[in-house]
Order: C-alpha cells, then structure tokens, then sequence
C-alpha cells in the first residue's frame, strides 16, 4: 500500500528529555492504525511532528510527499483531535462546527448533524459549560464529519461513557467503509479498539517496539504456566516478551514463531491461554525486568 505520511529517523529532544528516538513509521493510505503506548512514552509527541505542531530536532517528516510544518497544502487535508481541544471561550458547538467546515475541504455537514443528534449535543451551549464527555463528543463530531484524508485521534473520547464510546466506533467504521482514508487512534483503551484495527504500533520511551499487522498479531502470542525449565524450554523456541516466577513455578508471555511444526504447549506440561492483544502490549511496556520479578497475584500461594 501507498505511504501517505512517513516519518525518517525522526528524534525529538525536549532539552534533557528524549521523546521520540529515531522514529521510523510509515501510515498507509486507508489504513486504521492503532498507536499504543504508557502515559509519557512519545504518542502525543509523534502525533504533533505529523501535524507540524513541532519540528524534530531532526530526521525527516513527510505528509503527502511534502514535509507538514507551515504548510497550508497539507495542513488542509490533516484533521487531529486531541483530548480536551481548546477552543476560544465564546465559542458555542455550532460555532466549532462551523469553523471546522470552513477550514477543512472535506467537511460533511450532513454527517456533522447526525452525529450531533446521535451525541444529543446541545448545539447553541458554549463549549466551556460542556462536560468533558460532550466537549470529547464534539471533537468526535469534527473528527469524522472532517472526512480529511489523514484524521488523527489522540484519545479524544476518554471522556465518553461506554454507550457513546460504542456509538463512535460504530461510526468511525461504518463512515471508514463508504470514505476510506488514513486514521490513527492513540489510545489507552487497547481492547476496546482492538477490533477495530488494521495496523498496530507499539512506542515505547520514544522509540517504536512493535509494528505489525493487526491480523498478525491476533492470536500470536500465548501465556503459558507450569515448571519454570519447562516453560524457559518452550520459550526458547519463540519469542519470550515476558517472564515472573515464584519458586519453581513460572508464567510467560511468548510470541509464537514459526519454526517449520506444530508446538503445544500441553505436549510439554504447560496450561496455556491466548494472550490478548491487551496482555500482549502490556507485556512488551512493562520496566525491563530485574534479576527478581514481582510475584503475580494468580501465583501467590502456589507450592515452591
């Protein structure tokens, strides 16, 4: 597929603070990419050298072949919610609306008041006076509606109760099918989306460590439990992401490696599970362990 935005050894340093170490991603034309990441390690940051907020300290940005700082040709076709979005304080939900039909050649006023129906949305209040689940529905609202053909969401609806969250990824979907274009979720709420993805990027401390296609990686890795040499031997032919002991019991997450045959885990003694893309993140995110791991609580207890 045809890159729209790329980044090229992309490092942005804010002076002591490395927030993006030598990035390098590539967003697919039509491509709904999942950006998953801890508090702090470099979402935000990534997402804003795409927009042209901030230019990396160096490396190269390219959105549609150009690089996005300044640029107004670009600039046009990118639409980026974030959570909790600014807007002047006289500023009314229709007045938002309206300025985003202004600035954004793709606007849909028609899917814009649908969407402002659905989220009962009081058109004529001020955007100050709203909740932040409203204040989260409109940017939600302009997000979709802006049908730009790079749309950036960086967690824009943690605000929204679990029905409105359901109602915009029901939407995103739906809208993605009749009008596909490049999207890119930032967010916590990693199984909630899980299914809603086609591309997955993992950034942690600045630097990407998982770049997969969702299809791949559902159903690719395995937690296993059972006698610590066993499963130590089990993960010796894969890819060990994870690892805690208490005694002589162990639990790991692997990543399943095709190595020409079939491999059971229960051939060899183990229990084992799927690991969900959830338990799979949040594996590769956790500190680097130390000679001792902290004993899960399913393990406390168990014989030594």
């Amino acid at each position: 597929m045809t890159a729209v935005a790329r980044l090229t050894d992309v490092t942005m340093r804010f002076r002591e603070h490395t927030a993006l170490d030598q990035v390098d991603v590539a967003l697919e034309q039509g491509s709904i990419t999942g950006l998953l990441g801890r508090n702090g390690a470099g979402k935000t940051t990534m997402l804003q050298v795409l927009t042209g907020h901030r230019v990396p300290t160096s490396g190269v940005v390219e959105v549609f072949g150009a690089a996005p700082y300044e640029n107004d040709a670009v600039l046009r076709r990118i639409s980026f919610i974030k959570e909790g979005q600014r807007h002047p304080d006289h500023f009314r939900v229709r007045d938002a609306l309206t300025a985003a039909a202004r600035t954004l050649p793709s606007w849909d006023g028609d899917l814009a008041g649908s969407l402002v129906r659905e989220f009962d949305l009081p058109a004529g209040r001020k955007i100050k006076k709203l909740s932040r689940g409203m204040n989260s529905a409109v940017g939600i609202t302009i997000g979709l509606a802006s049908r730009a053909p790079v749309t950036l969401f960086d967690e824009p609806y943690l605000g929204l109760d679990a029905v409105a969250r359901r109602l915009f990824y029901d939407r995103l979907l739906a809208d993605h099918a009749e009008h596909p274009r490049t999207i890119v979720l930032s967010t916590h709420l990693i199984e909630e989306i899980s299914d809603l993805l086609e591309h997955i990027r993992l950034i942690d401390r600045g630097r990407i460590r998982l770049d997969a296609d969702a299809p791949s990686l559902r159903g690719s890795a395995v937690t296993v439990t059972g006698d610590g040499e066993r499963v130590a031997a089990f993960a010796d032919r894969h890819e060990l992401i994870r690892t805690e002991s208490v005694g002589r019991q162990s639990r790991a997450v692997v990543r399943l490696v095709e190595n020409g045959h079939p491999d059971d885990p229960s051939a060899m003694g183990l229990s084992w599970e799927p690991a969900s893309l959830q338990q799979l993140v949040v594996a590769m995110s956790l500190p680097t362990q130390g000679a001792a791991a902290r004993v899960p609580a399913d393990l406390e207890g168990v014989p030594r």
